[in-house]
């Protein structure tokens, strides 16, 4: 047989293959919601989720004042994105990182306080632009 013809084979058995793969991980991903998380980002905001929220006495008085909303929180803690150039990540025990996002379609800046056993949301503000 050929080596082309036989390459020819390896390829759509691995397309094939991958094909498979992507639908099967991709099933159990949705299934159990356990995501990869490979970049710095995804894995500081998981990392902050893992662990027990606690709040600030700032935040505590804008979720009674119904400013904010614990959904809000969890949202901001999914999908925003973490500034690492002015967050605090050399400091120990406790990291504080600023992720910025948005809230009800405005764009603001959360403080977290990172410690081993629990993360502190210490403020969030209106981000100037």
């Amino acid at each position: 047989m050929a080596f082309i013809k036989r390459l020819g084979f390896y390829l759509v058995g691995v397309s094939i293959g991958i094909v498979f793969l992507t639908f099967f991980f991709k099933k159990k991903t949705e299934d159990t919601g356990v995501y990869f998380c490979y970049f710095p980002n995804c894995r500081t905001l998981k990392d902050i989720r893992s662990k027990p929220i606690h709040y600030s006495d700032v935040i505590s008085k804008q979720l009674l004042e119904k400013q904010l909303d614990t959904s809000d929180i969890v949202s901001l803690l999914t999908n925003g994105d973490v500034d690492f150039g002015n967050s605090n990540t050399k400091s120990t025990p406790c990291k504080t990182y600023l992720v910025e996002g948005m809230l009800k379609d405005k764009e603001v800046i959360a403080t977290v306080k990172n410690c081993p056993k629990k993360a502190t949301l210490l403020s969030i503000v209106l981000a100037l632009e």
